[in-house]
This record gives C-alpha cells, structure tokens and sequence, in this order.
C-alpha cells in the first residue's frame, strides 16, 4: 500500500489525522502531511477509512 496527498486539494478538516494519526498529520496551516507513505497492512482499515473521510478527495491509495 502506498499513500499519496493532493496537497493543493486539501481545505484540512482533520479527519485524516484523527483517523490514522501513524500516518497523517497536519502542518501549520492545517493541511495534510503523510508520516508514513507505505504504511504496514495494520494500518490498512483506518487509511481507507481516512480515504473515506476525506472532504476533499485529496488521498490516495494505490497497492
């Protein structure tokens, strides 16, 4: 699995971060920023939920 942002598309509502915070936070201005671009397949069901989350649309998933 591979996690990939749209940075310009994030409007940085959190709900990444609070979803999967081993994989995603928020920089200063409260867009997304990816901990850990291949996460372990444990982490595998809060990304997708994260993904799911997401206002934007701005995460992807491949892999």
């Amino acid at each position: 699995m591979r996690v990939t942002t749209d940075h310009d598309r994030c409007v940085g509502s959190g709900q990444c971060a609070m979803q999967s915070p081993e994989v995603f936070d928020q920089d200063d201005d409260g867009l997304v920023v990816v901990l850990q671009e291949k996460p372990g397949a444990e982490l595998l069901e809060e990304v997708h939920r994260a993904v799911e989350l997401c206002p934007s649309q701005s995460i992807r998933v491949t892999g």
